[in-house]
């Protein structure tokens, strides 16, 4: 029973995708539907574990890295569309940069570890972080420096043990809640009035993450690089779809 319940990488990859659907889906087409949005807060989650879990499993982390560089550059235009409405819109940058970024810091941090050690090791591998926390907010990367430290804190606290479970869940909280938060919903429970920031959706992706049973169900490339081709193409499609919408009213 315990077995059925895991996901491999693809599940978690096809789950993330189409949870990224449905909030840009609110965004372009159906924005009444505020549910959808509220679901999509899990993909951006997903994602970036999978981008920390890949960065512990690929054999060549150049051309993982150039693979992500090649999809990001690939999306801008996607991007820039569907966010900005034209082709150039230079105030806010795709997702895969944010991973991109966080894979990079994930390989400089490594790479610091080996070279140097004790305090030194130490000084280095913060400033790296807090670089990261820098650069995502002067870039206008997509979730700003939050994602960025997103990809990383799963590298340092992996689906593994309690006590790493525990340091995701509080990483995720303050990330979401306090760093990304802002938008909120009003709710009465037993007459008391609280605040649900929609943001804080995202900490429900821990539930898919930590059912992941950290195997792949084939190596299909083909899967692979529709990976890689749905973010930009859909994103494109939403786009398209809105101007035909928008040219029949």
């Amino acid at each position: 029973m315990r077995e059925k319940l895991k996901l491999s990488s693809e599940a978690l990859h096809a789950l993330a995708m189409g949870l990224m659907l449905c909030d840009h889906m609110w965004a372009m087409l159906f924005p009444a539907a505020e549910w959808m949005t509220c679901i999509g807060r899990l993909a951006f989650p997903i994602f970036a574990f999978m981008t920390a879990e890949g960065y512990t499993r690929t054999h060549d982390i150049r051309r993982y890295m150039l693979r992500l560089l090649a999809a990001a550059l690939l999306s801008e235009i996607p991007f820039n569309l569907m966010y900005g409405g034209s082709v150039l819109y230079p105030y806010h940058q795709n997702v895969l940069w944010t991973l991109l970024l966080g894979l990079a810091l994930l390989y400089l941090i490594d790479r610091t570890r080996e070279r140097l050690k004790g305090p030194a090791a130490t000084a280095v591998c913060a400033l790296l972080v807090l670089l990261g926390f820098a650069l995502g907010y002067a870039a206008m990367l997509d979730y700003y420096g939050a994602g960025v430290l997103t990809v990383m804190m799963f590298r340092f606290f992996p689906c593994r043990g309690g006590r790493n479970f525990l340091c995701q869940l509080v990483c995720m909280y303050v990330l979401n809640v306090n760093l990304l938060g802002g938008y909120y919903y009003e709710i009465s429970i037993f007459g008391f009035k609280l605040a649900l920031v929609q943001q804080s959706f995202a900490i429900l992706a821990l539930v898919p993450i930590w059912l992941y049973s950290g195997r792949r169900e084939t190596s299909d490339r083909f899967f692979k690089y529709f990976c890689y081709a749905f973010y930009p193409a859909h994103m494109l499609l939403l786009f398209l779809a809105r101007e035909w919408l928008l040219l029949g009213t």
